[in-house]
């Protein structure tokens, strides 16, 4: 990247956007010939992981980040089975006091993070967790673009979510 533009950020979250869970019906598995590695066994739902997402992920016009409990894990478990290259991680701080109050208010315990970490960055955080609270406070705190886009836990990432985050992330960057 040239000049002083910074690409946007994606701040991704594993479970429920890439791994779905709580639908009653059976879900998709996806084989890989990639030797599982101890820690990866120890996951069972990662059968689930299509590797579509990969290079859907690749294809948008931002920096994608991992932000999920999954944390480092995420790139030796889940990166290598949708073709990614390494991607930085979010490194959450010890639970603090702030932490129980803005739970009190509705807010995600992430929120506060990833406002952090973005630095004023635009940004679009996808997460089966986010609410109208989380909306509101980045409204508030955070100066630049941002998208918080809630995924259904039961379906993951779809069309219309690919869709959505194309649309906004070209937005940014104005006509071509």
């Amino acid at each position: 990247m040239t000049g002083s533009v910074r690409r946007p950020l994606l701040f991704l979250d594993v479970d429920g956007p890439l791994i779905p869970f709580g639908s009653p019906r059976p879900y998709p598995t996806y084989e890989t010939d990639r030797p599982e590695s101890r820690e990866t066994a120890a996951h069972p739902l990662l059968s689930r992981l299509d590797p579509a997402h990969g290079p859907r992920l690749a294809a948008l016009p931002c920096d994608v980040v991992w932000a999920t409990t999954w944390t480092a894990d995420a790139n030796e478990c889940i990166a290598p089975r949708l073709g990614l290259p390494e991607l930085a991680v979010v490194a959450w701080p010890d639970p603090s006091e702030a932490d129980e109050l803005d739970e009190r208010a509705g807010l995600h315990w992430k929120t506060r993070t990833l406002v952090g970490w973005a630095a004023g960055r635009a940004f679009a955080w996808v997460d089966d967790e986010i609410s109208d609270a989380d909306r509101a406070w980045v409204a508030v705190h955070h100066p630049g673009p941002a998208l918080l886009h809630r995924v259904d836990a039961r379906a993951g990432l779809g069309d219309g979510d690919y869709r959505l985050l194309e649309e906004w992330l070209r937005a940014l960057r104005g006509p071509a």
